[in-house]
């Protein structure tokens, strides 16, 4: 038996005499052919997630720290670039009664639709789990106004509140009630804007709900029958409950959309300013107006950077709130 050298490999010969004839030993790769190989097994799985964080750095991260430099210097549409003045332009824009009134217009569009959509699309994501007919369409039907072009819808809307030939006006006459100046008065105007967003995104939200819903072991409710609970108590003791994280998602995400509303209101009159009397204009619409009628971007930074660290600080509420359900549901 003859015993092969480990450094050395045999082959049959390739003009057929019998016999064996030596091979020479595979090269050692060299080190830069090793350095590149580690370097791949490295580099490839940032490289695979790098169109990503390459995107959001060109139309996120930039026009968000070009907002931040062009907010420090009065800047304007034709004379571009200015004189730098620190924290001037945030400090005339707290002093602005009209700032203030968008902040409060703001938060209380966001209050009358927030609140009323996490409601609903919860009781229509529960109606969507349970055993009904056609299950499909309906899930289907909830999402078709989310898919509405937003103008369109506040075209339909503002029509339908109109102060004088609007059809709700109309149908609260026929019940006896007089005419409600939608496009004049405060809370009305405010409420026409909140049922505007509500017919929009209540059935997303729904079906966020419903994607929860049926992550729920069922287990729970098989348990809950045979205790004699009924769909109420089933509703409030075990489906709630397993959806706290799910609702504080929605509650945090429709407080940010809520914060930067812009289609409705701008949408909801012809002259898209908030009102004659700034009675519905939202920080985005005050926005708007320094920028592109005052011509003043110095000032609309501002406000856009103020916007941003509001959004900033309900993310950190979110993140916070969500991390300790998290932390509780694991004791």
């Amino acid at each position: 038996m003859t015993v092969q050298s480990p450094t050395r490999t045999t082959q049959p010969d390739p003009s057929g005499a019998p016999g064996f004839v030596q091979r020479s030993p595979l090269k050692p790769r060299s080190p830069w052919r090793r350095r590149l190989t580690k370097l791949d097994e490295k580099g490839a799985p940032y490289a695979y997630i790098s169109p990503f964080f390459i995107l959001f750095g060109v139309v996120g991260l930039f026009p968000l720290l070009y907002t931040a430099w062009v907010s420090l210097h009065k800047w304007s549409l034709i004379g571009g670039q200015g004189n730098f003045v620190g924290l001037k332009n945030y400090t005339d824009v707290l002093a602005q009664p009209y700032f203030w009134n968008a902040l409060k217009n703001t938060i209380s569009i966001f209050l009358l639709s927030s609140v009323p959509q996490v409601i609903a699309a919860l009781l229509i994501a529960a109606a969507l789990d349970s055993g009904l007919r056609a299950r499909t369409f309906w899930r289907m039907g909830v999402l078709l106004p989310y898919v509405v072009a937003p103008v369109a819808v506040a075209l339909i809307f503002s029509d339908l509140f109109g102060d004088k030939f609007g059809l709700v006006n109309h149908l609260l006459g026929l019940v006896g009630v007089d005419p409600i100046q939608w496009h004049k008065e405060v809370l009305p105007s405010h409420v026409a804007i909140a049922t505007m967003v509500n017919f929009r995104w209540t059935g997303y939200n729904a079906l966020i709900f419903l994607a929860a819903m049926q992550a729920i072991p069922r287990d729970y409710y098989e348990a809950a029958m045979i205790d004699g609970a009924g769909r109420v108590r089933t509703f409030l003791s075990i489906t709630v409950p397993q959806l706290r994280a799910t609702i504080i998602f929605v509650v945090i995400t429709s407080t940010i959309g809520g914060l930067q509303i812009f289609d409705e209101p701008r949408m909801y009159d012809q002259y898209g300013l908030g009102g004659a009397d700034r009675q519905w204009q939202t920080l985005t619409l005050y926005l708007y107006q320094l920028g592109w009628t005052q011509k003043n971007f110095g000032r609309a930074a501002a406000v856009a950077w103020m916007l941003f660290l509001i959004v900033v600080i309900f993310a950190v509420v979110n993140f916070l709130v969500t991390r300790r359900i998290a932390s509780k549901g694991q004791r």
